[in-house]
């Protein structure tokens, strides 16, 4: 008896010691905005964006996608590090039309990048090349776009799914 409640006790032991490769999620929903943090190690404010690969928020330089607006607040901005592309797959009228053409949205040929995206709205579904040139798809969930103070402030919520093979196809919904 005690030596099978050692064993078994040894097997849960080397059962709980064992880690798996966390594995990152490849769709989800984020907010992004352009609001300034003080770096503590450089002495500096930085501003967080959402990278792809990592499926999380991280600072500048390092995101895949940033917000901004254009100053005048009537245009939210998409942007990202150098050779990060946008391409408008589609605006639509409600957000059920929207939901439904990015569930649908499986596959895509692009006919022509933007360096970013212009004129966010909800409801647009959007293609987003990252600088490593893997894919994702997002849905623009909701945006704001005013002044805040003495800071213009831009924010974008976003659902996502992310093509880690390099390809346009995108997993079913």
């Amino acid at each position: 008896m005690r030596n099978g409640l050692l064993i078994v006790m040894l097997v849960l032991s080397i059962l709980t010691s064992c880690k798996k490769d966390d594995l990152v999620d490849t769709s989800g929903t984020t907010t992004i905005n352009n609001d300034l943090a003080l770096d503590p190690n450089l002495q500096t404010y930085i501003n967080y964006g959402f990278q792809f690969s990592k499926a999380k928020l991280v600072p500048n330089p390092n995101p895949d996608v940033t917000v901004d607006n254009d100053g005048t607040l009537d245009n939210l901005i998409l942007q990202g590090k150098v050779n990060t592309r946008f391409f408008k797959a589609g605006e639509y009228s409600t957000e059920t039309l929207a939901k439904q053409g990015f569930n649908n949205l499986k596959s895509i040929t692009i006919t022509q990048w933007e360096e970013w995206a212009f004129s966010v709205k909800p409801n647009q579904v959007w293609i987003v090349s990252t600088s490593d040139e893997f894919y994702a798809k997002i849905r623009i969930i909701s945006t704001i776009s005013e002044n805040r103070g003495t800071r213009d402030y831009a924010e974008c919520t976003f659902e996502w799914v992310y093509q880690p093979d390099g390809t346009l196809t995108f997993p079913g919904e």
